[in-house]
C-alpha cells in the first residue's frame, strides 16, 4: 500500500472514530514494522510465522516510542490520544477494519487489555 492510500484510510478511520490523531496511526504502523523486524518476522515469512501478538506489539510500540521520543514518549502518545495498551489495540483493529492490517482467527482486541501500564512504562526514567 502506498502512502497516499494509507493517508486516505486513516482519514476514513478518523472521520468515524476521532479518539486518536492521524499521527497515532502512522506511529502504530511504524511500531508494527519495527517490531516485526526485531522479531525476525518479515513479510517474506509465511503468515503464521510472521504473526505478532497483541502483547508483542504493545511491548514493541512502547520500545519504539522510547526510541523515537525519549523522555517525551508518553506526552507525545497522550497528545495523540494513546494512553493505554488497549488504545494501541483500538488503533490496530481500526486499521484491520479498513484492510490495512490483518488478523488471525485467534486475535482479539482483548489481547491488548492491560498488557502493562503504558504511562508507568514510559515515565519510568
Amino acid at each position: 500500500m502506498n502512502e497516499n492510500d494509507f493517508e486516505k484510510a486513516v482519514a476514513e478511520i478518523t472521520e468515524r472514530d476521532s479518539r486518536f490523531a492521524p499521527a497515532a496511526y502512522v506511529f502504530v504502523s511504524g511500531a508494527l514494522t519495527e517490531t516485526a523486524r526485531r522479531l525476525g518476522r518479515s513479510r517474506k515469512s509465511p503468515v503464521k510465522q510472521r504473526h505478532i501478538s497483541g502483547q508483542e506489539l504493545a511491548e514493541g510500540a512502547a520500545d519504539f516510542a522510547e526510541e523515537q521520543f525519549g523522555s517525551l514518549a508518553y506526552s507525545v502518545l497522550r497528545e495523540w490520544g494513546v494512553k493505554t495498551t488497549r488504545d494501541i489495540g483500538d488503533i490496530v483493529f481500526n486499521l484491520i477494519d479498513v484492510g490495512i492490517f490483518s488478523k488471525t482467527e485467534e486475535d482479539s482486541i482483548d489481547d491488548f487489555d492491560n498488557v502493562f501500564d503504558l504511562r508507568s512504562r514510559l515515565l519510568k526514567k
